[in-house]
């Protein structure tokens, strides 16, 4: 730091301890201005501009500085020089001040953060050069944050004094007066009926209302600018028109339907989406058949010589089809008009924040809407290995299509989808390898919860290559080969199909989001705000498109956000919440979480405690010959509030409920073990892990007392 920098560092610390040191912060309070208004007047009326002045430079000291006491003075200001003149001393102090604060902490700071942070803090300075006037003036209109740390935070970023210092101007005047004006109101109180005056009463409505007001003012500067270059329908033929009928399009096209509005769901492919045709129904029927497969060699553990099953790949196949089919109806379009919505197939495009064209078999025809949900879904990703399309790829929409069961399948993909697909196909028969290019399976979850599906997988013949990157595909001799790099070196592995389950990508192409100039995020999933809005206020998105989980129930609940905003979101509107997220693998052993686990609170630094309950000793899973698994609770150091849960064993997905209940409703795990469960049931884990943490958060000193009032009581 050079000379000038520890100078200026040293005087505003000077001025923080002479502020502090004397305690001048008691001058900056009403009580005292009330105890001296009388000699404050008299001063004023005799020095009108010394006093002017004087309180202007003192103003100016305090916003630079950054020391309490503005709003108070603002206050002041109004009851000692009235509206006009302390409107005026205000709005140009507190700028002024403002700007200084501004400086310092750019000369002192800005240079090291920068350097420091500099790619992380890439696309704010980027949205900062682009529209840093509007953020500040935003920033000023609404205050969500105190002023003075507005001032230091933007004197790091790239905006321009001169535009901090006019909007700074611009956007607190209608603050300051609504202050200044309460200040004057303050001043005529000589006793406590004054504090009853209407005008006092007006004034401080006027401070309550101010920021809503704002806030109101702002939003409609914004959707001003977002909607300039599109032209308004004079009247709308529909409330809302939903983009996509997979699990979130249903849902707000179903709450739209269901509080009277007039509402279009446009589907170009099969209603239900990915969820009913290629993904939680058809996986979960697969699995059914391959855990009774599974089972079924395990007869002897269960009293039974043998079991044996004949069956073809392709009537399972068919059954998953049958399953498919008899679900379909809960999500047919006969059922969604009869619930009073417009249900088109066709290929929707948004053409402006109002209209969306419909392409059908019948033609084109245009529709105008207030609102616009887009619940486009995702689709597999299929990443752009050499050679893939030499050899053929298969992905979780296409696998239900076989009909002839793959000899040797190589998966692709480590995560929840490829976990349940390599199981299913090894039970079912194939020679399975599976290749994770990250150090393991499953890798969102606790390493000894993966280990224990790793140590499945193995155990019934499953090839599990982790740290393998696959780097190629080749056939040679006609025979399919991928391979992959390993420590240095190289893998072969000989397969007769390949099964791609690395990953699902959010649709947003094809459909109008780029004509609209509607932004994506980091992770190629629409830009949505907290209350599922777009860039444009009326088109909201939700499930898989817009994140941040991909879930089909997330989709669900986004969607009633979504749907609930676009409909009555000019009256009230709702804030997407995410503090409870609950998900499962559907593997053997099930993995089932909510909340954090292990992993994540280590790299986050949230302070935790661990209690485990091993399965082996639950009585039910003893006797169902599924002693295995484990119930791990993460709870805050000393209370038994739940921070997380993670349940690996038979029928998590089930037993995990209990604890998604807990943590949305505040319950701790004393409320859990003083809930009686049945016996014998796998519940009773979730009994026992809070047993568990009661058991060490015994009170050994009461205990003590405890004893030896019952050896006073034996005499």
């Amino acid at each position: 730091m050079n000379k000038n920098k520890m100078l200026l560092v040293a005087a505003v610390l000077v001025g923080f301890a002479v502020f502090f040191a004397f305690d001048l912060g008691h001058y900056f309070t009403l009580d005292f201005f009330k105890s001296q208004q009388a000699a404050i007047d008299a001063y004023v009326s005799a020095n009108p501009l010394q006093s002017g002045l004087l309180f202007f430079l003192i103003y100016i000291a305090v916003t630079a500085l950054s020391l309490p006491g503005a709003a108070i003075m603002t206050l002041i200001a109004g009851a000692t020089f009235g509206l006009l003149w302390g409107t005026l001393i205000v709005s140009f102090a507190s700028s002024i001040g403002a700007t200084l604060a501004f400086l310092v902490s750019r000369y002192l700071l800005r240079d090291a953060i920068q350097a420091k942070f500099g790619d992380k803090l890439k696309a704010i300075n980027s949205g900062v050069e682009k529209d840093g006037a509007f953020y500040l003036f935003t920033l000023r209109l609404v205050p969500a944050f105190p002023f003075f740390v507005i001032n230091l935070v933007m004197g790091l970023t790239p905006l321009k004094t001169r535009a901090f210092y006019w909007v700074s101007q611009l956007g607190m005047l209608a603050g300051t007066l609504v202050y200044v004006n309460a200040g004057t109101e303050i001043a005529k109180i000589e006793s406590l009926r004054g504090i009853l005056s209407p005008g006092l009463i007006i004034s401080f409505t006027l401070l309550g209302i101010f920021p809503l007001l704002a806030k109101w003012i702002v939003n409609r500067i914004r959707a001003r600018k977002v909607y300039a270059k599109w032209p308004r329908p004079q009247s709308f033929d529909r409330n809302l028109v939903v983009i996509g009928a997979g699990s979130a399009g249903l849902v707000s096209s179903y709450i739209a339907a269901a509080v009277k509005s007039k509402v279009t769901l446009i589907e170009k492919h099969k209603m239900g989406g990915d969820c009913l045709n290629t993904g939680c129904v058809p996986s979960k029927a697969l699995i059914k058949t391959a855990k009774l497969l599974a089972t079924m060699k395990r007869a002897q553990e269960l009293g039974l010589k043998s079991a044996i099953a004949e069956f073809d790949f392709a009537d399972v196949m068919a059954r998953v089809q049958r399953v498919i089919s008899t679900v379909e109806p809960h999500d047919s379009v006969e059922r969604y008009t009869a619930l009073g919505v417009e249900c088109i197939a066709g290929e929707a495009k948004i053409t402006s924040p109002w209209t969306v064209e419909v392409k059908t078999a019948q033609g084109a025809r245009t529709l105008t809407t207030r609102a616009i949900v887009i619940a486009a879904g995702a689709r597999p990703f299929v990443p752009p290995i050499p050679g893939m399309d030499k050899v053929g790829c298969l992905t979780s929409d296409t696998v239900w299509n076989l009909r002839e069961l793959p000899k040797r399948l190589v998966v692709l993909g480590g995560g929840p989808v490829g976990c349940e697909l390599t199981q299913c196909f090894a039970r079912l028969g194939s020679q399975v390898t599976q290749v994770e290019m990250l150090p393991r399976i499953m890798i969102r979850e606790d390493p000894e919860i993966s280990g224990m599906v790793l140590q499945q997988f193995r155990k019934e013949g499953i090839k599990v290559l982790v740290n393998h990157k696959a780097q190629q595909f080749v056939v040679e001799s006609g025979e399919k080969i991928l391979v992959c790099e390993h420590d240095g070196k190289e893998v072969r592995v000989a397969f007769d199909a390949l099964l791609c389950a690395v990953g699902r990508i959010a649709n947003t192409q094809g459909y109008g989001l780029e004509e609209l100039g509607i932004p994506m995020a980091k992770t190629r999933i629409v830009e949505v705000n907290e209350f599922m809005q777009t860039l444009y206020p009326n088109i909201y998105a939700c499930g898989d498109v817009a994140g941040p989980y991909q879930f089909t129930h997330t989709a669900a609940h986004t969607a009633w956000y979504a749907a609930v905003n676009a409909l009555f979101g000019g009256i009230r509107k709702f804030r997407a919440d995410f503090s409870v997220i609950p998900w499962a693998t559907f593997t053997d052993p099930e993995v089932a979480r909510v909340g954090i686990n292990e992993t994540e609170a280590k790299e986050k630094g949230i302070p935790y405690e661990v209690t485990t309950y091993g399965m082996a000793d639950l009585d039910r899973a003893i006797a169902d010959e599924d002693a295995h698994g484990v119930v791990k609770v993460l709870s805050v150091p000393g209370k038994d509030k739940i921070l997380g849960a993670t349940i690996a064993g038979e029928h998590a997905g089930d037993l995990i409920v209990e604890f998604i209940l807990a943590m949305r409703h505040g319950l701790g795990l004393n409320k859990i073990l003083g809930t009686i469960h049945i016996y014998p049931t796998l519940a009773e884990a979730n009994k026992h892990v809070a047993g568990v943490w009661k058991k060490a958060h015994t009170p050994e000193k009461l205990l003590r007392w405890i004893e030896k009032y019952h050896a006073w009581m034996r005499g």
